[in-house]
């Protein structure tokens, strides 16, 4: 039987609800739990099944909300006016850093990485591709799917369709096609961003996408805009509904609990840090105290003779004051 050293070491996500989006009102601590409230009422947030929790603006959260929120490993995202833009986050709940080493390998040489590209653009096909196509004709196979996709849902909802176009200074310019577009895919990237960092990995650390804080979220949420995004979009403008923003955002969330989005974010962000486990990386556990089963205690830093060894170099230091008196060495 295999015994779980740190119950937060890989947090269980699959099963969990994906995101809550909330603005124009104050979070706090409510009891034992944690609501939102604004002047229709109060609205309960359930921090032990939530994944990530969006602000948009106008919001208030106190400490102790906050603090629960964390404890229950629910990530928090500071975003614009309807969830489309992002300023800030707080922290992800996996302390295991052996995700991340896999990943850092697979972006930081060459070869690795363009495997792990030719993988991205190879899952967004229902067919496998042949193994003789070159990157560019992959990408351009990709440009043509996803034309596709937007003919085809224009086609079926009767909104036309005249180019992906947008401001990203200037919300309301857009058509709303563009607008719906924008807020589903931000809801995409709300859960992919959630799904990245309960799995241990960088947001940051992207094959596709680079030089951003967000590069491998737009990596992964590619991988579904034409199964979530673009379909949730042009159903929402089908209708003539008064908040077209609200609608793709509801349309969004029950695809996503339909449908078992997060499970499938997690199963393909698997198979992509699974690239690096054929290689002939090294495994080897860099926090010794994970298989001491001492979750999260600082590694062994002191020798018992009271040197240090950094850069190859031992270096000694004396300690003094009631921790040699004692006989001990107390930093």
């Amino acid at each position: 039987m295999t015994v779980m050293k740190d119950l937060r070491e890989l947090p269980k996500v699959r099963d969990s609800y994906t995101y809550l989006y909330f603005e124009r009102c104050k979070i706090e601590q409510d009891g034992k739990s944690v609501s939102a409230f604004d002047e229709s009422g109060k609205v309960q947030i359930p921090c032990a099944a939530l994944m990530v929790l969006m602000l948009g603006p106008g919001t208030s959260i106190t400490h102790a909300a906050v603090k629960t929120l964390v404890e229950n490993g629910v990530l928090i995202i500071w975003a614009g006016e309807y969830g489309v833009r992002y300023y800030a986050q707080g922290n992800g709940e996996t302390r295991n850093a052996s995700n991340l080493i896999k990943q850092a390998r697979l972006v930081s040489v060459p070869s690795l990485r363009l495997k792990v590209i030719r993988a991205l653009y190879e899952m967004r096909f229902e067919d496998k591709l042949p193994a003789d196509l070159t990157l560019e004709q992959i990408r351009g196979l990709e440009g043509i799917r996803v034309r596709e996709a937007y003919r085809k849902a224009s086609k079926e909802n009767g909104v036309e369709w005249r180019g992906r176009q947008y401001q990203r200074d200037s919300w309301n310019a857009s058509d709303p096609i563009n607008r719906a577009l924008s807020t589903a895919n931000s809801c995409l990237y709300g859960i992919c961003h959630s799904a990245i960092v309960s799995y241990g990995l960088s947001p940051g650390l992207g094959f596709i996408h680079f030089g951003q804080q967000l590069s491998f979220v737009y990596d992964i949420g590619d991988l579904y805009k034409t199964h979530i995004s673009i379909p949730a979009a042009f159903a929402a403008c089908a209708r003539p509904e008064m908040n077209l923003e609200r609608e793709v955002r509801m349309r969004c969330r029950d695809y996503f609990k339909e449908h078992q989005t997060l499970k499938r974010i997690i199963q393909d962000l698997e198979r992509i840090i699974g690239l690096c486990d054929e290689t002939e990386a090294d495994h080897t556990i860099i926090d010794s105290s994970l298989e001491e089963g001492i979750s999260g205690s600082p590694s062994q830093l002191w020798r018992e003779n009271g040197n240090h060894e950094i850069g190859g170099q031992n270096w000694a230091f004396i300690i003094e004051g009631e921790g040699e008196k004692n006989g001990r060495n107390d930093t």
